[in-house]
């Protein structure tokens, strides 16, 4: 049994029909498989403004950078892509749009799918480590995989 928000149109369409032909509500509710508090509220939403549309489509604030926004955002981000959030921040709110946070922009890039990562330090090969490994490999390039598995 779903809330009046849960509904669907058809659903909706549905209590409103019954009800004009005059079903009482417990049995309404009954027929289309919610509660009765859904088909009150339905059917007085539909008395009063001749319709039963949910006004419920989101929850939460509504995002400060929406589509464009975001596509500006990963567009500035290429460009240096060695940039800090503070310095996208300031590169972002210079242009003529609404004022956003550190915050606001570190979000929205995890949306967008980017995300910062450092690379792995290893230590660099030397000279002589380069060419113990050329020779290794010269060695071993005509090896089958049965004398690999000799091997391992």
């Amino acid at each position: 049994m779903g809330k009046a928000a849960d509904l669907s149109e058809f659903d909706r369409g549905q209590i409103v029909m019954v009800r004009r032909l005059g079903t009482i509500i417990t049995e309404t509710a009954r027929l289309v498989g919610c509660l009765q508090s859904a088909v009150v509220s339905i059917h007085a939403k539909w008395i009063n403004d001749g319709d039963t549309s949910s006004r419920r489509q989101g929850v939460g604030r509504p995002r400060v950078i929406k589509g464009e926004g975001g596509r500006r955002l990963s567009r500035l981000v290429k460009q240096n892509r060695r940039q800090i959030v503070a310095q996208l921040t300031a590169q972002y709110n210079a242009s003529p749009s609404e004022s956003v946070s550190e915050h606001t922009v570190q979000r929205t890039l995890l949306d967008v799918g980017l995300c910062s990562r450092r690379p792995t330090r290893v230590p660099l090969l030397t000279k002589c480590l380069r060419q113990l490994r050329l020779q290794w490999a010269r060695e071993h390039r005509d090896f089958t995989m049965d004398e690999w598995k000799r091997i391992a």
